[in-house]
């Protein structure tokens, strides 16, 4: 039977508006068929589906060094991304509300942000020494950090603080970063902090935000190029142009799923040695379910906070599941991970979804 019949067979997709060149083409590939993918729901945001249990409660939070404030202002974001973060905006703060979840919470790691200056730096250094600490203290947390832009001096000491994985948006057009961005840099700058990361021992997860330029994808293909030429990187996370955080004065469009199925399958077609992940941001609603199905039929690895359908597809395609209540980006390395990079159905019995 043909995918388009499988999936329409999915009841929370049955009157889903699918492209069929697009899901005939995904078929052809057949990139994702007995591909085992991953569901991750950690605790940035509350989350319930039909499908999957929500994560409890602060086991994976995110921590803003700056609480809401950042320099750059880009326009599809507006530093309101910082928003749900927990602000911790000196070291003692940061390492008494991880004391505090520890004690009162299932810790199990947290994500490091925070707004960027006008160069889209984020000012880490300060932090490093608190970071070592609750490393030394709490040996078992996972640390992951927003790099933002740096240089190997910077990446080595982010990555000596005690830094699990370094996280960093690839933009492949000098005009989004110049124009969203209001940046003063090339992509060349972008590419020499992913260069200076893969020299480090962190896992390097780069991201990159299809829509980015205001709803048009122009620098996409790009910035999938130059990830995939640095055989160091650990993996990919993909995630869509929120339009709404955008304000009237620059509207966003919002992104078709099906152009962003076709960068999801370039994608998949560039990195198929390593994780390529759909995570946290994208549009909500119909969007968002047809979004999460082509992420399944494109044979992308894990998707964050998944819309109702998107098991049911998965297994509708022999793909084999697993929930895991953590960031998506933290999911990589160690030998379940190169047993999941190779498509092995062997995920560990704790983590399977029911």
């Amino acid at each position: 039977m043909a995918w388009l019949n499988l999936i329409q067979n999915v009841e929370a997709l049955e009157d889903a508006p699918l492209d069929a060149s697009l899901m005939a083409a995904f078929e052809r590939a057949d990139m994702a068929s007995g591909r085992p993918i991953r569901f991750y729901t950690p605790t940035f945001k509350s989350y319930q589906s039909c499908e999957l249990g929500g994560c409890g409660k602060n086991s994976f939070p995110a921590f803003s060094i700056t609480a809401g404030g950042c320099a750059l202002q880009c326009d599809h974001c507006r530093a309101k991304i910082l928003e749900p973060m927990i602000p911790a905006t000196n070291p003692d703060m940061l390492e008494a509300k991880v004391a505090d979840l520890v004690a009162r919470q299932d810790l199990q790691g947290f994500l490091l942000s925070g707004g960027s200056d006008r160069r889209n730096q984020v000012h880490y250094e300060r932090f490093y020494p608190a970071v070592e600490r609750i490393k030394r203290r709490y040996p078992w947390l996972k640390v992951a950090t927003h790099t933002a832009l740096l240089d190997e001096p910077r990446a080595r000491a982010m990555a000596s603080a005690g830094t699990d994985v370094a996280m960093m948006d690839v933009i492949g057009a000098t005009e989004t970063i110049r124009d969203v961005y209001h940046l003063d840099r090339s992509v060349q700058d972008f590419e020499a902090t992913l260069a200076a990361l893969c020299r480090t021992d962190m896992a390097v997860v780069p991201h990159i935000v299809i829509g980015l330029h205001y709803g048009q994808i122009k620098g996409e293909l790009a910035a999938l190029d130059m990830v995939a030429r640095h055989t160091r990187v650990s993996a990919l996370v993909l995630v869509v142009v929120m339009p709404f955080y955008a304000g009237p004065e620059r509207p966003f469009r919002t992104v078709p799923p099906e152009e962003i199925g076709t960068i999801f399958l370039a994608a998949r077609q560039r990195m198929t040695d390593r994780p390529v992940l759909l995570g946290c941001a994208r549009p909500p609603g119909r969007h968002k379910q047809i979004t999460d199905a082509y992420a399944v039929m494109a044979g992308l690895d894990g998707i964050a906070f998944p819309a109702d359908g998107a098991m049911a597809a998965a297994r509708a395609l022999g793909r084999p599941v697993a929930q895991h209540h953590a960031c998506c980006s933290m999911i990589v390395g160690g030998a379940d991970d190169a047993r999941f990079a190779a498509g092995s159905t062997g995920f560990p019995a704790a983590a399977a979804a029911s």
